[in-house]
């Protein structure tokens, strides 16, 4: 019997998990970019940043992963904190529906799930349509896996040794209910999944193993295990703000936990209250073919009533909750890291991934063109203080370039969309780009230290055209690096009246050059200067307009 209990429970847990991930992971591509969109249409309205919360748990299935995309969004300065904790308040309702559909007794569409989940992922040819096929699979094997556990679970019921263990999560009285709470939140520590803590409790309940009062003691522990995983998301972040958004989420479930702990009875009537008169289910001790059949009805009921009770109370209360993230994570001056947004354990999650990498690589084109201002404005100046800093900052926006391509590289290896797949490619090209231009830089900058160290004169006219062509120039870099964030659909037409409009000056002035070589307006040394400042303005006006087309996704 041991034999049995330990294939068939454990194998049924097993089961359970892989189909948990699989839906998840499937719903996740299958919503691609929306999740990002929807995330981003959150506001400091704390109602709004809950619905969102609660809708994109739903999609997804997974709190767990909500949370942890939210402390990536946090950690990149995506949102902040207030915005973040009211979507995390919704994510444990969103997440309430994984029980509601469990409690569902649809075991028998579990294998047919399964045979068309596994014909779409292997024979589809579209990928969102293999993609579909994991979410059917994993639904399949959720519910294939929970009847296993239900099976496995059968024999202890009539065995009087395990019957006296289950009788300490009768939670009748004060020390039951803590003891249930505690082995709640350790099994859902250890699974890492609250889900699969539900589901193991729906199964032992159908069997009669434990009783309504214990189930419900069981959830809440569950509740509060679930916690860990944004604690674990937010070791190593350089934001204290995800640290908060971790324990925004840690005090949520405990004190609410602790509330329903204190007033147990009364909230077992109202589980039992609502499902039974409102629902019209049967009562919990009521038993068919062997099976408690209404108990994971009672059970996925009581997880939402806490979590939607819970949520009401805090909604009100999360400036509260946010001042005691705040206190346990008090500010401190912190030296920022040289990669502010990017963040390796995120590039399997590949919506905070490209968000990140979006963000850095913004940074790294705010950095070429404040070096591009501070060097072309030096030609007149020749401060060669100032002119020193250039070196710094290139190696800065190189090391910039090989962080971000890493960091790319990972995540076009983790589980993406064909979408995914092309704006990784896109913001590879922008990044190469951005590098180039920081090159064209430097050169510039060595060609006013030739100018300084040479004592060389430029004459008049050429100074004015150098002047009039590095303005064309600084306008595109401006136009391509602000639109990394916020792209405006005509960006590229304008890049590329731009690019045409310096190569055109590009021709004008080395004509103009030239003829003040015949004039003798010019010397030879200072012409040699002009040209090439104008070649690399010319190069930085083509870099800019690549990045365009790679913004605009243009091959």
């Amino acid at each position: 019997m041991v034999k049995i209990i330990l294939f068939q429970g454990l194998g049924g847990l097993g089961l359970f998990l892989l189909g948990m991930k699989m839906l998840s992971e499937g719903l996740q591509r299958v919503a691609g970019k929306r999740l990002r969109s929807i995330l981003a249409a959150v506001s400091n309205n704390r109602c709004l940043a809950f619905s969102v919360g609660a809708l994109v748990t739903a999609i997804i299935q997974s709190s767990s992963a909500t949370t942890v995309m939210l402390v990536g969004f946090v950690n990149a300065g995506l949102m902040n904190l207030t915005q973040a904790a009211g979507v995390v308040l919704g994510a444990n309702v969103g997440t309430t529906i994984t029980a509601q559909l469990i409690a569902f007794n649809i075991s028998d569409y579990a294998l047919p799930a399964v045979a068309l989940g596994t014909g779409l992922k292997f024979f589809a040819k579209e990928v969102r349509w293999r993609s579909v096929g994991d979410v059917l699979l994993g639904f399949g094997l959720l519910f294939y896996g929970m009847s296993t556990m239900k099976g496995g679970f059968a024999p202890i019921k009539h065995d009087p040794d395990f019957i006296s263990f289950f009788t300490m999560f009768d939670a009748e009285n004060l020390k039951g209910i803590l003891l249930c709470v505690l082995v709640g939140t350790v099994m859902t520590v250890v699974i890492q999944s609250s889900s699969a803590t539900v589901g193991i409790t729906i199964a032992l309940a159908s069997q009669g193993l434990i009783g309504l009062s214990g189930s419900v003691a069981l959830i809440l522990g569950d509740n509060i295990g679930t916690t860990v995983t944004a604690q674990l998301a937010t070791i190593g972040t350089t934001n204290r703000n995800a640290r908060r958004v971790a324990w925004v989420h840690t005090f949520f479930n405990v004190f609410g936990a602790a509330f329903i702990v204190l007033v147990f009875p009364l909230f077992l009537k109202l589980v039992v209250y609502v499902t039974s008169t409102w629902l019209g289910a049967e009562a919990p001790g009521v038993m068919h073919e062997g099976l408690y059949t209404s108990m994971p009805r009672y059970i996925a009921n009581a997880h939402t009533l806490f979590n939607v009770l819970n949520s009401l109370v805090f909604l009100a209360l999360l400036p509260v909750l946010i001042r005691m993230a705040m206190r346990v994570v008090p500010p401190k001056d912190e030296a920022p890291g040289h990669f502010k947004y990017l963040d390796f354990r995120y590039v399997e999650v590949p919506e905070v991934a490209l968000q990140q990498a979006r963000e850095e690589i913004h940074r790294m084109g705010l950095e070429v063109r404040k070096t591009f201002m501070s060097v072309t404005s030096l030609l007149e100046v020749l401060d060669e203080r100032e002119l020193g800093k250039w070196r710094e900052r290139e190696r800065a926006i190189d090391l910039d370039q090989k962080e971000v391509l890493a960091f790319l590289v990972r995540a076009s290896q983790a589980s993406i969309t064909p979408e995914q797949s092309r704006e990784i490619s896109s913001l590879m090209r922008v990044t190469n780009n951005l590098e180039r231009a920081g090159d064209a830089v430097q050169n510039i900058a060595e060609l006013v230290e030739e100018v300084i160290e040479n004592n060389i004169q430029l004459s008049r006219e050429a100074l004015d055209d150098y002047a009039f062509i590095r303005s064309k120039a600084e306008e595109i870099l401006s136009l391509v690096v602000d639109s990394i964030l916020e792209y405006e659909g005509d960006m590229l037409q304008r890049a590329k009246e731009l690019e045409d409009e310096i190569d055109l000056l590009r021709e004008q002035m080395r004509a103009g050059h030239i003829d003040r070589l015949r004039r003798g307006v010019c010397a030879v040394d200072p012409g040699l200067v002009f040209t090439d400042l104008l070649s690399n303005l010319e190069k930085i006006g083509d870099y800019c307009y690549n990045v365009a087309q790679g913004l605009a996704g243009v091959k």
